[in-house]
């Protein structure tokens, strides 16, 4: 089996609909909408040329996937990385399509991205780079089109330009056209933290359906970006013990627990968090190895596959990257008895927050950093609900029992619309 993504997401479709297929009368319809859910809508591809700070002109591909809007405008995010590339864009809309749906937001999913190492621009680079990248958007989104928002190596400030330029397109303001914007020009309190937030929702209910006390609970969260660490910063605050954090470079574990906000600190200072007092450093790899009671993978696709699956000693998973478990890695665990929280619903705080700025930039409204929360807690814990009731019932995997309620919302409006 491959770990091409897109691959991946066809497949997990495939057994989805495998489950669902029963529950409808008309298996023509049924298999008719499943075919068309296997592909994007659209995919939109162009060659970026800016001038660079020496003069110079340079060219980068981008990528923008629509892949379903039968249920509300496409949503998803835009990534600025060196490993960008269509079958990635097309997988990660794919289930934002599920994501939306499994919280109950009205979207369907989008995603889009630059082949760049961000890390290689300058700021009036990058500057450049997400104008130019606004303009290539610009005749394919909108709030009631596609509402694009940022994701790996991007952010708050690169929506901002973005959100500029393509005003400057249409010629008024549409603040609801991007999310995960600066509070300055439309963004949400409680946005920066939100991913992270909801995948701790998530944690709280399987910690409490598996009998686990947070003071007890060992978590190594891989990864320390924007999700990782706010995990790992809110997973903390409730009690739960961070034993083990790590950056592209490396980890670090502490049976005695680390602070994920000196180690954020330290990384800033010194540009890793190797060498972090009292720890002792080990490899990404060593780190979904770990014996812990929950893995948190909080980085890239991929890294729990068939090679390394079987050496997962954790007792659960919360996925807080996206698809980070390949297919072949889900069935071992499965065997194994290691329960895995998909992505779509364990990082799908961040979507239904976005959701809460663009209803915001749509009527006019200002919330609180608790309002949002206090809508936010409610959908992640129902969606919880929703899966382990399928989990208990059907004796499937979580994901499994994930995605059957959210693709069944999916097809559910295609066959009402006569798709």
């Amino acid at each position: 089996m491959s770990n091409n993504p897109y691959t991946n997401a066809v497949l997990q479709l495939e057994q989805a609909a495998t489950l669902l297929k029963p529950q409808y009368k008309d298996a023509t319809a049924f298999d008719r909408v499943i075919g068309s859910l296997k592909t994007p809508h659209k995919v939109h591809h162009a060659e970026l040329e800016i001038m660079m700070d020496d003069g110079s002109t340079k060219k980068f591909t981008a990528y923008r996937s629509q892949h379903n809007d039968a249920r509300g405008p496409y949503k998803g995010g835009i990534r600025y990385h060196k490993n960008v590339n269509l079958d990635e864009v097309k997988a990660l809309s794919m289930w934002m399509t599920w994501k939306c749906a499994t919280t109950g937001i009205p979207y369907g999913g989008a995603k889009g991205g630059i082949i760049i190492d961000p890390s290689l621009l300058s700021v009036s680079e990058l500057e450049r780079l997400s104008r130019a990248y606004a303009r290539f958007l610009a005749p394919h989104i909108g709030v009631w089109r596609d509402v694009p928002a940022p994701d790996v190596n991007t952010n708050g400030q690169m929506m901002a330009w973005m959100l500029d330029e393509y005003e400057s397109i249409v010629g008024h303001h549409e603040p609801g056209v991007f999310t995960g914007k600066p509070l300055e020009v439309g963004g949400s309190l409680g946005r920066e933290e939100a991913t992270g937030q909801g995948g701790v929702y998530v944690l709280e209910q399987l910690a409490a359906k598996l009998k686990m006390k947070p003071t007890s609970t060992r978590v190594a969260v891989q990864g320390i970006g924007n999700v990782g660490y706010w995990f790992a910063v809110l997973a903390c605050e409730m009690g739960f013990q961070i034993v083990a954090l790590s950056d592209s470079k490396g980890g670090i574990v502490s049976q005695k627990g680390l602070d994920p906000a000196k180690v954020l600190e330290f990384k800033r200072k010194h540009g890793t968090i190797a060498g972090y007092p009292s720890t002792t450093s080990i490899t990404n790899e060593e780190m979904l190895q770990l014996d812990v009671d929950v893995l948190v993978p909080a980085a890239l696709e991929n890294v729990i596959h068939a090679e390394n699956a079987s050496l997962v000693k954790a007792k659960a998973i919360i996925e807080m990257a996206n698809g980070p478990v390949t297919p072949e890695a889900d069935e071992i665990l499965w065997k194994k008895g290691i329960l895995s929280v998909p992505d779509v619903l364990s990082n799908a705080g961040g979507v239904t927050v976005s959701y809460f700025e663009w209803v915001q930039n749509l009527h006019g409204y200002v919330w609180s950093k608790a309002e949002v929360f206090a809508k936010l807690k409610p959908l992640m814990i129902q969606a919880f609900d929703q899966m382990w009731a399928m989990y208990t019932d059907k004796k499937v995997s979580l994901r499994m029992a994930t995605y059957v309620g959210a693709v069944k919302r999916v097809v559910d409006a295609m066959i009402v619309r006569g798709k």
